[in-house]
């Protein structure tokens, strides 16, 4: 006995729905039930009734025969008819990959993000016949290759200062698996670090996203920032510290240096991610500092200055 298979209850669609609405249900109990994801025994076989639902709604031609068939299977039910008694001659047809009226599906198409599990029903395979799917064919999740397997990315924020040293993130997985991911020197946003095999088996990337410093401005492996220099010290000449992602430094001011002048300390920007021995430039922008009060008798000496100047 056989029974009937309601592919749209399957997905949770109605048998009105578009081609989008079957293809965002499909995506969303895929992921719910893929076993890479999913550790339940049952999830392997609600996955593949997932698959098999939508390689049928999802194929206008299968979809158009499998509706016609539920329409009579429904009729014959309604009638008093039992699974066992009802006529599948009509519908027992195994037509080959590329026969008028079918379409081959597409290596993408089929795996559809997540892979394929292989095992259809006999429901299916009465309905549609062996070669439904064109030359492909059906493959076990024990021989499944890393081909099926698809890599994924996941987002890591880092602060500035673990993109200057290197970080550690320890990321769980749904089961209660941990790993531990170093990431390198040097990263930056859009640097992607590969662990092989720990999506399932395909490689997992980790896409980094470096925050905005307080302090530093990032341009590739170079820094810039500002430091904030007092009047006497521009027009006399002098030195200031300068905060760096190590340690501070002097650097030296040269008499009558401008607000705005820009002065480059080598080596002392970010570590070169591919050559972590490298490293960029500081770029220190001169800021002036006026005082916050002037008492009387040093106004009276800045006027004695301008009146001299003016002279």
């Amino acid at each position: 006995m056989m029974d009937y298979k309601d592919y749209y209850k399957t997905l949770g669609v109605g048998k009105t729905a578009t081609e989008d609405e079957i293809k965002t249900a499909y995506r969303k109990l895929a992921r719910r039930y893929h076993p890479d994801v999913n550790k339940d025994p049952q999830a392997e076989e609600k996955f593949k009734e997932v698959n098999e639902a939508y390689q049928v709604l999802s194929d206008p031609e299968k979809r158009k025969k499998y509706d016609q068939f539920g329409s009579e299977w429904q009729r014959y039910q309604s009638s008093g008819g039992q699974p066992g008694g009802f006529d599948w001659g009509r519908w027992q047809q195994a037509p080959q990959g590329g026969q008028p009226g079918y379409r081959t599906v597409s290596q993408e198409e089929f795996d559809s993000m997540f892979g394929n599990l292989g095992g259809f029903s006999d429901f299916f395979n009465t309905l549609f016949g062996q070669g439904g799917f064109g030359a492909r064919p059906a493959y076990s999740r024990s021989s499944r290759s890393a081909q099926t397997a698809r890599p994924m990315e996941h987002e890591v924020e880092l602060t500035l200062e673990e993109a200057y040293s290197g970080a550690k993130r320890v990321l769980q997985f749904e089961g209660g698996r941990k790993i531990e991911a170093s990431i390198p020197p040097g990263v930056r946003t859009g640097s992607k670090v590969r662990l092989s095999g720990q999506a399932g088996g395909a490689d997992l990337f980790l896409k980094i996203k470096v925050l905005p410093h307080k302090r530093f401005t990032r341009k590739g492996d170079d820094l810039i920032t500002t430091v904030s220099v007092d009047i006497y010290t521009a027009i006399l000449g002098g030195e200031v510290s300068v905060e760096t992602m190590g340690k501070p430094v002097r650097l030296t001011i040269p008499e009558g240096t401008d607000s705005g002048k820009t002065m480059r300390l080598k080596g002392l920007g970010m570590p070169n991610l591919k050559n972590p021995t490298q490293y960029g430039d500081l770029y220190a922008r001169v800021e002036l500092r006026l005082p916050a009060r002037l008492t009387p008798a040093e106004k009276e000496k800045f006027r004695e200055i301008r009146n001299m100047r003016r002279a």
